[in-house]
């Protein structure tokens, strides 16, 4: 039979000026162990005249993967990091009880043409966690483990699995697996996962009893440690899941608990602007329909 539950095809959603991709959640399903929302950038050819700016705007109860394939995009945030992320490295942002941060195109990029392309992800924490002290980490491209087998090149981006750790600080029981290849093969993840576990194809395609998926599709497999499946040959997939939480997660706007007194209580801070600032950052988004 099967392992594979829902098959999800991406929507397209819009953040300001910038259309991105949107895998997670939706109707079906809420999460994917601790994973509850994921955005594909891109891939976007801007011009000189067109640049990313997502200005000052909130989080909570949560923590922020950014990883690209393309482009630059420099982070600043109310904990006091300014920070350009390039393709391969992590910016890992832990919200806790709060924090503030911008995403916008570095300023030499600003003048030019270019391209930007890559994934944003939010990871909600444990319940212990939701309103520690927020943090920051950033990981450079080769800093995290990296190996071929079998002529299949794996990166584990976050978490643990395979016998190996990302050095990405994590709270909970999880993984991000980046799975390239140049000739069709068969990966057979059986007893080597755990939890719910999420595959998105960027490109090429999975086979899988019979059927062929392809890019923008997101894969989601009823137990993860079943998870085997052919790669078609120059395939990019993404494999991403981990223990659920025994609790339910509240999403609204960018805040993310799993009590939603706490979610009005953000959502009222920010109408009141109590949320930390950010230096050197002028503006912000509002509490949408405000």
């Amino acid at each position: 039979m099967s392992n594979i539950d829902f098959i999800h095809e991406e929507k397209a959603a819009d953040i300001g000026n910038f259309l991105v991709g949107r895998l997670l959640p939706f109707r079906q399903k809420r999460s994917i162990g601790p994973f509850v929302f994921i955005d594909h950038m891109g891939p976007a050819h801007l011009k000189e005249y067109e640049n990313l700016d997502v200005g000052p705007h909130p989080h909570i109860g949560l923590s922020t993967l950014t990883y690209l394939f393309e482009g630059a995009i420099m982070h600043r945030d109310s904990i006091g990091n300014a920070i350009e992320i390039q393709p391969g490295a992590v910016n890992w942002m832990t919200a806790g009880e709060g924090v503030v941060h911008s995403e916008r195109t570095p300023e030499y990029l600003r003048v030019q043409d270019k391209y930007l392309h890559g994934l944003q992800i939010w990871v909600a924490l444990p319940k212990d966690k939701e309103h520690i002290e927020p943090n920051f980490s950033h990981v450079e491209a080769e800093q995290l483990p990296t190996w071929v087998e079998d002529g299949v090149q794996y990166k584990l981006i976050a978490g643990e699995a395979l016998g190996r750790k990302s050095g990405v600080p994590v709270y909970s029981k999880l993984y991000m697996i980046e799975i390239k290849n140049l000739e069709a093969k068969r990966i057979d993840f059986k007893e080597q996962l755990y939890g719910e576990s999420g595959l998105y194809i960027l490109e090429g395609g999975v086979r899988k009893d019979e059927h062929v998926y392809g890019p923008k599709q997101i894969l989601i497999t009823k137990d993860a440690h079943l998870c085997s499946f052919d790669l078609e040959a120059n395939s990019t997939i993404y494999i991403f899941g981990g223990e659920p939480f025994p609790e339910e997660r509240f999403i609204y706007w960018n805040f993310v608990s799993s009590e939603k007194s706490v979610i009005e209580k953000a959502k009222e801070d920010w109408k009141a602007q109590r949320f930390p600032k950010i230096d050197g950052e002028e503006g912000f988004v509002p509490l949408p329909g405000t």
